[in-house]
């Protein structure tokens, strides 16, 4: 064939739920040999990059090559990548996360066809040749000459349970809570010691319980285990929330955080950990992507929006997300931004969403851990109401096989190109 493919992303959300799985069933279809079809993607600028999303891309092996969020611009408006990549007669550019514009100007560029997922709206209708929708709902708002150019492919989001657990498995003896505080720094000063003050309080009860952290892949143990630190967390003594400090053992014995009242929380790096998180009664987490992958796994969950700090939410699409990261003013944007956006009662957590009801518990405000405590172990007590969350979870999910329909298209596109 000899194509290249030009995958245009941009968070770390977008590499996890949606670049993964495309990239593996686009081997799956296309094959590995990379003298026939070669994988690139190029990240655009984003107010949830972590700074290590390049990383994150060259971690997945059907993808060859990575440009960073700092050198798109010039691409964009000159197309030449920071290392001067070549680039095949042949190819298409694959739309997942960013700006749906970028997709057009590069695809004229290069001369490749182009393909947009389109998760909420699709548009530059006349320019962009293929659409792969989440919904069919998108349709409603598109002239009907455009229709043939529309595929609905399902959610990305939904992928995770392809590699979910058997249920007999899912479903061990462990009693175990998942944490995820979050990944970028202004989350974690709030949501570490809020979620080992929860467990001491959780532990106190129920002994046989256990905790165990889920560390983004942008995160190191180190830099986490920080932020449970009184000497570099001012909001721990503050706010009279947990602390802990970090224990490595020796090999191959996981790492972990041991807080004042003994209690030790495991510490997982593995990523994405799925089988692991599938083995969870409950996980306690912020707002993301991650509420997405757990949804999809059927992993029941509580979701933290603590607004003690309320600049801590910085993580916007298009201009209140730019504002709101402003070097010396971004603060106080965010605190006005957030302020804004909680007086609206909308819902954050993804199966929410797709729901367009609070199917899992969404706590915002000024929360206290023995608060959050009681009602975990409400849960705990009456496994009834669990398993009618799980059920609800695995009724909104979606069906799995977005990404393989995706990947078609891009096929059929390579195809038509060598036959114009």
């Amino acid at each position: 064939m000899n194509a290249d493919i030009l995958i245009l992303s941009n968070g770390p959300g977008e590499l996890a739920t949606w670049v993964r799985p495309v990239v593996q069933q686009l081997r799956q279809q296309l094959g590995y040999d990379r003298s026939q079809v070669r994988i690139s993607v190029v990240l655009s600028p984003c107010p949830n990059a972590s700074g290590k999303e390049v990383e994150i891309a060259r971690s997945y092996p059907e993808v060859d090559r990575v440009q960073g969020a700092e050198h798109f611009f010039p691409f964009l408006l000159w197309g030449k990548t920071a290392q001067d990549w070549d680039w095949r007669d042949r190819g298409a550019v694959l739309f997942l996360g960013g700006d749906q514009f970028f997709t057009v100007l590069i695809g004229k560029r290069l001369n490749y066809r182009t393909i947009v997922y389109a998760e909420w709206s699709a548009r530059w209708h006349g320019s962009i040749d293929r659409f792969g929708l989440m919904k069919s709902e998108i349709l409603a708002k598109v002239s009907p000459k455009y229709h043939r150019k529309f595929t609905v492919v399902g959610d990305l989001m939904a992928e995770v349970q392809v590699e979910r657990l058997t249920e007999k498995d899912a479903q061990s003896h462990l009693e175990l809570i998942g944490l995820l505080p979050g990944s970028k720094p202004a989350k974690l000063f709030q949501g570490v010691p809020f979620v080992l003050a929860s467990a001491e309080h959780i532990h106190a009860a129920r002994p046989q319980t256990r905790f165990a952290i889920f560390l983004a892949p942008t995160l190191d143990i180190q830099t986490l285990a920080r932020f449970g630190d009184p000497q570099h967390n001012h909001l721990i003594q503050r706010l009279g929330w947990g602390s802990g400090e970090l224990v490595i053992p020796p090999h191959p014995e996981l790492p972990f955080i041991k807080t004042p009242s003994g209690l030790q929380v495991q510490l997982y790096t593995e990523s994405p950990a799925y089988k692991l998180l599938s083995q969870c009664r409950l996980c306690l987490t912020t707002v993301g992507a991650n509420t997405a992958e757990l949804g999809a796994l059927a992993v029941p969950m509580i979701v933290l929006l603590p607004t003690q700090q309320l600049d801590a939410m910085r993580s916007w699409d298009g201009l209140p997300g730019l504002l709101a990261n402003l070097p010396g003013f971004g603060a106080i944007f965010a605190k006005i931004i957030n302020w804004s956006i909680l007086q609206q009662k909308r819902l954050f957590a993804w199966p929410n969403i797709w729901a367009k009801a609070e199917i899992v518990p969404e706590l915002v405000g000024k929360l206290q851990p023995q608060y959050v405590a009681d009602l975990v172990l409400d849960y705990l007590n009456n496994p009834v109401k669990l398993e009618e969350m799980r059920d609800r979870l695995r009724k909104v999910r979606g069906e799995a096989g977005a990404a393989q329909k995706l990947a078609q298209i891009v096929s059929e596109e390579l195809a038509s190109s060598h036959i114009n």
